[in-house]
């Protein structure tokens, strides 16, 4: 067993979390997670057609219809996420009417946007007044991790550019951020994100100050991932340079190197990104939210498909209780080796 300030937290048997993997679809992972010991979470679904309301309504319904173990909700910030406001105000006073909602969904992670959007919800302070919850939001940069707690968050994600999905400006890795961020905030709740999959990556995050790590790219490499069989079979054979940042909805990206990435070249700065947005026609932002619809049916050329630079150490397909018995595993023998070293 290995017990953390976040395993701690949250009641969980191991500091292993699923990223929040965004617009799409993780609700059998978020499950499986939990079920295997980690602390799963869901989503912020908003592919084109969708009711992200309606949508985490369902996913919430489902987690404490299948487990009794804790899980978590993603809320992408951004002031480009439709329906974000509507989420902030109605899912809090769903949770909050609902005894095993409220008791089970304990993470709450917001990202992509401002830290101070879900607590200042009225109805997420009485949430958090009555419960266990726990806000988090994800840090990429030194100076986020001040305004999140400038926001009065529980703890925060240290994202580094190694990992899929959106990223900051400032292209920091993982490694560095996390040593960065301890060294200011020691005493603040954090959880590694960006290039883990193995059981040492796991260690090398507990000695620089986190108390769990959450993966991406592992898990949509698992059998019980909702995402389309020819998205997880890139996994595999993949390599880190097999992916780069790019323009995504809510700034830089990490996409998989395909024909839609490559015509989608990253921002430099948050002004180029703002440049871009206004620049671009309704028809060619419709063409590009479509672009995750896309990958849903397994197009992997002109879909947006996000992955890590974590592919490159991951070389198979498993199922999500082999993944995180294998991790632990890893991490429990490289403890036992690092203690071995000291005379």
């Amino acid at each position: 067993m290995i017990e953390t300030d976040i395993t701690k937290m949250f009641g969980i048997k191991y500091p292993i979390f699923s990223a929040p993997m965004g617009p799409f679809f993780t609700r059998d992972l978020a499950l499986a997670v939990s079920e295997a010991g980690g602390l799963g979470v869901l989503s912020n679904v908003n592919i084109i057609g969708t009711d992200p309301v309606e949508e985490h309504k369902r996913s919430i319904e489902y987690m404490i219809e299948h487990t009794d173990k804790p899980f978590g909700i993603n809320f992408l910030t951004s002031r480009n996420n439709p329906g974000v406001k509507a989420m902030i105000r109605n899912i809090p006073k769903i949770v909050m009417n609902n005894v095993r909602m409220r008791d089970q969904c304990k993470y709450w992670l917001t990202s992509a946007g401002s830290s101070k959007l879900l607590p200042a919800s009225k109805y997420f302070q009485e949430l958090r007044a009555n419960s266990e919850v726990k806000h988090f939001h994800v840090a990429p940069a030194v100076g986020l991790a001040q305004k999140c707690i400038d926001a009065n968050v529980d703890g925060i994600v240290v994202t580094g550019t190694e990992g899929g999905g959106h990223q900051s400006y400032e292209r920091v890795s993982t490694l560095v951020l996390l040593q960065q961020i301890n060294k200011y905030f020691p005493d603040l709740p954090k959880i590694a994100c960006g290039g883990f999959a193995t059981g040492e990556s796991l260690v090398a995050a507990l000695s620089l100050g986190a108390g769990a790590v959450a993966m991406g790219s592992r898990f949509i490499a698992s059998k019980e991932s909702e995402f389309h069989d020819d998205y997880k079979a890139l996994i595999p054979p993949g390599k880190p340079q097999d992916t780069g940042l790019y323009t995504g909805a809510f700034g830089p990206i990490r996409l998989y190197k395909n024909k839609y990435a490559l015509s989608h070249p990253a921002p430099s700065s948050k002004e180029e990104m703002i440049a871009y947005e206004e620049s671009i026609t309704p028809e060619q932002r419709a063409k590009d939210l479509g672009a995750y619809d896309r990958v849903y049916s397994g197009d992997m050329d002109t879909g947006a498909v996000l992955l890590g630079q974590s592919i490159g150490i991951i070389d198979s397909i498993d199922g999500v209780n082999e993944i995180i018995e294998r991790v632990m595993k890893e991490a429990e023998s490289a403890i036992r080796k690092n203690i071995s070293m000291l005379k």
